[in-house]
């Protein structure tokens, strides 16, 4: 193996990451929903980092935890508001499950795969304003601040391997199912099953970086929920699991902000028959802000209106858009190729589809289990 790709460090694949913000155990639940949105609008990752004392990262939590919480908690959806005042603290896992794990700027690239594959999620790199190649700032640009540090992600060292697949290529043409990489155990439910018995699922998907699959009872994908598209709504999502299907729930998510109207009467009435008054309330309210920016916009001009409009459901499966189709291979289908499908659009797994079995699911390849490979070829 090339000594040159050994003797990186981690902070040479933290060069240009921002500092990553971050909430202290005591904050409110209220301010961590508050800085997700912030997040989100930034364009970064949407988690947020939980500290505690001496600033020691003690986990992260995303929009798909929140969510979770207030579908999981008795009074959650009964008084929404009560909740967002309890402490971050009261999200975190119970489980250790999603683990994050400090690793130093100085630790090699082989001690960062083995952390991750020994159980991390996600490492937390402290930034130094100096480093190897003194290029490791802030989110600004200029010197980190003290306690100030980033996420290194399996999506990074999967590039990083991608970046050198040179040195691999006894592997890296060999398909996913000769390397054993297809799993069989995904998470998944059916279409028609209630989104809140998806809740369990949606958890562990968090822990995994990965997804639930939505599967017709003679095997079919027809969908995901995964904490990604989950991050692109708000608390409000809490109100389509508690009332709506598998099926419904993607369609909701997919078009948050101006859901078919159909769905969003059913989560009314749903959220009316349990006597969620407080959270229907609030349903109510979001769609009378949506329907005013949405007239606001259409009279500007019909260019902007156009983009305003409601999204009609396209042809396919349960009228979800094609834009967020799960990414999908073949058994086939060779390691770098998965991979570069896999970073190409941002998710840490690819569904994998039997072509011999009438493109039934067959299983999952995950980031985790493509990272095991290249330690494999290190030893």
């Amino acid at each position: 193996m090339a000594v040159s790709f050994l003797a990186n460090e981690v902070s040479d694949l933290c060069i240009g990451k921002p500092a990553v913000r971050s909430l202290p155990l005591s904050a409110a639940s209220g301010d961590l929903a508050a800085a997700l949105r912030r997040v989100a609008r930034s364009g970064a990752a949407a988690c947020v980092a939980v500290t505690g004392p001496a600033r020691t990262v003690v986990g992260r939590v995303g929009l798909a935890d929140v969510l979770c919480f207030l579908c999981t908690d008795p009074e959650a959806l009964a008084r929404p508001a009560a909740v967002f005042s309890k402490p971050v603290s009261a999200l975190l896992p119970k489980d250790g499950a999603g683990e994050v794990r400090r690793v130093d700027p100085r630790s090699s690239i082989l001690e960062a795969l083995d952390a991750i594959l020994s159980g991390a999620q996600v490492l937390a790199v402290p930034l130094r304003a100096g480093g190897r190649r003194k290029q490791l700032g802030g989110g600004g640009g200029g010197a980190s601040g003290a306690g100030d540090f980033c996420w290194l992600t399996q999506e990074d060292l999967v590039r990083y391997f991608l970046n050198s697949i040179g040195l691999f290529y006894h592997v890296a043409a060999r398909s996913v199912s000769s390397l054993g990489l297809v799993r069989t155990d995904f998470l998944s439910v059916r279409p028609g099953e209630a989104a809140l018995s998806a809740v369990p699922l949606i958890r562990r998907a968090v822990a995994t970086e990965t997804a639930v699959a939505v599967v017709t009872e003679d095997g079919h994908l027809v969908g995901e929920i995964s904490p990604a598209l989950l991050a692109a709504c708000d608390e409000t999502a809490a109100a389509a699991i508690a009332t709506l299907s598998a099926a419904d729930l993607m369609a909701y998510v997919d078009y948050f902000g101006s859901p078919p109207e159909h769905i969003l009467r059913a989560v009314k009435a749903g959220l009316k028959d349990k006597g969620l008054d407080a959270m229907l309330a609030l349903i109510e309210d979001e769609t009378l802000s949506s329907f005013s920016s949405l007239s606001s916009a259409s009279s500007s001009s019909d260019e902007e209106a156009g983009r305003a409009q409601l999204r009609r459901p396209s042809s396919g499966s349960y009228g979800r858009r094609s834009a967020e189709e799960p990414v999908v291979c073949s058994p086939a289908s060779s390691l770098v190729a998965v991979m570069v499908q896999a970073l190409a659009h941002r998710v840490s797994y690819v569904w994998v589809l039997d072509e011999d079995n009438d493109c039934r699911l067959a299983g999952i390849v995950t980031f985790a289990d493509v990272l095991r490979v290249f330690r494999e070829q290190l030893l």
